[in-house]
């Protein structure tokens, strides 16, 4: 395999080969600048590359130290390099010249144009909310990180690699360990009141895949479904990229209206994605009667159900109503939930439970896409479960969460004060949300906070069709309580200084 220090000397070889043919009287450290700074520039030395020391880099290339070392001061002045104490020199990003996504290039190369699917879900892509931010606070979907047992998991994913045999590191079946599987049936009976075979249980990387998943099995381009107005907004670029036609259905104090789905106008829907143990973002709990109403309309029109349970632990640890899943007679709901919005996101682990008529097209498109989620992290998580890790830590979570979202609402009250509400939630969440007035736009309140290092999200991308109410969307849950004021002062600041009467009515 070629080394970086080989490249910079065959590159050196070819340099020297043309200076001499071209008798060209630059002096020799300048030959190396301007070698690595061209290599830089075409990526043949890729960032955050450590280059190779001075005085290795002049015994490869036959040349003295001095102009090694001059040519790496040079490229670190330009901003090529940033000096490492003790550990040499590093390749800083460059931004390139020339962009060869930008639509010129693709009409100057004829590339073939890209598929109806590929476009769909590129124009959706702006609904989604970025994963990449740097800062916490306060972004939603997240809870509190600063309390995961980081040794036990450390301790048993040790356990895991002491103990592993040569057999255990081939391929996993797609949906997932027999063990894990096991686990989250008996995890989901006592917890959910799930009876379900583990064969039923898919594990997967999270409920994005989960949707991307069920809408390719169940769904054709134009096929309808229905989904609850306002709903995350991931669950509509999903199913938008995949080109389904969308129908929004009104929430009231009891969750999802049944009764406008069987209004003139609403045509039958094939899927009907829900949030009943708290109905994001509002946090309304759909009434045991509802759902039954849910199940009567998805039984009589021949449809399947989508019950996002995305924070149940939180939602439902006192105050149990029985879910979808377990009211339903005739094997009509998905069952989604997932780990990354109880652990910490960077797990990567969420499942659903499947109607057995569902399963072997699953498992196939899963096959034919993920493959499947790493064991090791599976058999770590089983273990988490059966040791009771997860029940303690679920408790801690709710304990931390209240305390800090006492904090985050008394504060917000002092600073904010009229000019801004908190909506109170009929259940408990991580997140808590507040609507803005009709002359603000909530995307350009976001991006003026995001400029200032403080997350938070939009409710207008939560609305289906062209109505939308504005407002904010805030994560409490992963920010200490001793940040939680100096955070919400700051942001009462930067929400003063923002230019409202810029904007006409929405």
């Amino acid at each position: 395999m070629e080394t970086l220090l080989s490249r910079i000397s065959q590159r050196f070889e070819e340099k020297n080969l043309r200076h001499k043919s071209k008798k060209n009287t630059q002096v020799l450290y300048q030959r190396i600048y301007t070698l690595i700074k061209d290599s830089i520039q075409d990526n043949d030395i890729p960032e955050a590359s450590i280059l190779p020391s001075t005085r290795a880099l002049s015994n490869e290339l036959k040349v003295s130290r001095s102009s090694i070392i001059k040519a790496y001061e040079l490229l670190t002045m330009e901003g090529y390099l940033e000096a490492l104490v003790g550990s040499g020199h590093k390749v800083k990003g460059i931004v390139p010249d020339l962009v060869l996504t930008s639509p010129e290039s693709h009409s100057e190369f004829m590339y073939p144009d890209l598929s109806d699917t590929g476009k769909s879900f590129q124009k959706n892509i702006t609904l989604i909310n970025t994963t990449d931010d740097a800062g916490i606070a306060f972004r939603p979907g997240l809870p509190p990180l600063d309390i995961f047992p980081v040794n036990q998991w450390k301790n048993l994913s040790n356990l895991y690699w002491r103990n592993i045999k040569a057999s255990a590191l081939t391929y996993s079946a797609s949906s997932g360990t027999e063990q894990l599987k096991k686990t989250l049936a008996s995890y989901l009976n006592f917890s959910r009141n799930i009876k379900c075979d583990p064969r039923q249980i898919i594990i997967v990387s999270g409920s994005l895949q989960s949707l991307f998943l069920i809408g390719n099995v169940v769904l054709n381009p134009g096929d309808y479904m229905s989904m609850e107005n306002p709903t995350f907004p991931n669950v509509l670029s999903i199913f938008k990229g995949l080109r389904a036609e969308i129908q929004a259905v009104g929430i009231d104090e009891q969750g999802i209206r049944v009764g406008d789905m069987t209004e003139p106008g609403h045509i039958n829907s094939k899927l009907v994605h829900t949030t009943p143990s708290s109905h994001y973002p509002t946090g309304i709990r759909m009434s045991l009667t509802r759902r039954l109403e849910l199940l009567e309309w998805a039984n009589k029109h021949k449809s399947i159900l989508i019950e996002n349970d995305y924070e149940h632990e939180v939602n439902n640890y006192r105050d149990f109503v029985p879910s979808l899943f377990a009211l339903d007679k005739e094997q009509r709901t998905i069952f989604l939930g997932t780990f990354n919005r109880l652990l910490h996101p960077s797990i990567r682990v969420g499942y659903m439970v499947v109607p057995y008529y569902l399963l072997d097209a699953v498992e196939a498109l899963l096959k034919h896409s993920h493959r499947f989620v790493p064991s090791s992290i599976q058999v770590v998580l089983s273990q988490f479960i059966e040791r009771n890790y997860l029940y303690n830590h679920i408790k801690k979570v709710i304990e931390i969460a209240e305390g800090r979202q006492k904090m985050f609402f008394d504060t917000f009250e002092e600073c904010f004060g009229g000019s801004l509400t908190l909506i109170q939630s009929q259940t408990r969440s991580l997140h808590a949300l507040t609507e803005l007035g009709k002359c603000t736009k909530d995307t350009d309140l976001v991006s003026h906070f995001a400029k200032n290092n403080i997350i938070t999200h939009a409710y207008s991308k939560c609305f289906v069709g062209e109505t939308k109410m504005q407002g904010l969307i805030l994560g409490y849950s992963p920010v200490r309580s001793s940040i939680i004021k100096q955070k919400i002062v700051q942001m009462e600041k930067l929400y003063r200084g923002f230019p409202l009467k810029k904007h006409k009515p929405l």
